[in-house]
């Protein structure tokens, strides 16, 4: 858990220079941190406030200590099955539409929570999410 308090190491999977954006906001708040290597992914950009932008999590070349996800509700699944592959140790999902939205979004929980109960991440996200024990409101 410590690495997910204090990570040395984060990608931040949505990262983008798009005014009005969650991932824009949030990478600015990120570059501001000192100590911790920033990885920004995103598939659609080569670099992103000059840092350069990786196409996935499996790309970033050292273990990442902290994922934080802000991508549609839709795409959530998949990144995250892919950063538990990876090896990543924790993951923030700041998405909104799951199982508040109905149908469609309640299967989105269960693929997650699939995920989290076949790997070892942590994931902090919705409470519904907390059946495997690995994640938190």
């Amino acid at each position: 858990m410590r690495r997910m308090l204090d990570p040395k190491t984060i990608a931040l999977i949505g990262a983008t220079e798009s005014d009005g954006t969650v991932g824009r906001t949030i990478m600015e708040n990120l570059m501001r941190s000192e100590g911790r290597a920033l990885f920004p992914v995103n598939p659609n950009h080569d670099a992103v406030f000059g840092i350069a932008c990786l196409p996935s999590i499996g790309a970033v070349p050292e273990p990442v200590d902290l994922a934080v996800v802000a991508t549609p509700a839709s795409t959530v699944p998949d990144v995250l099955l892919e950063c538990a592959t990876a090896g990543v140790h924790g993951a923030i999902v700041v998405s909104a539409g799951f199982g508040e939205t109905g149908k469609e979004g309640l299967a989105l929980e269960r693929r997650i929570k699939k995920t989290l109960h076949d790997y070892p991440m942590r994931v902090v996200g919705r409470t519904v999410w907390a059946s495997s024990g690995r994640a938190w409101a």
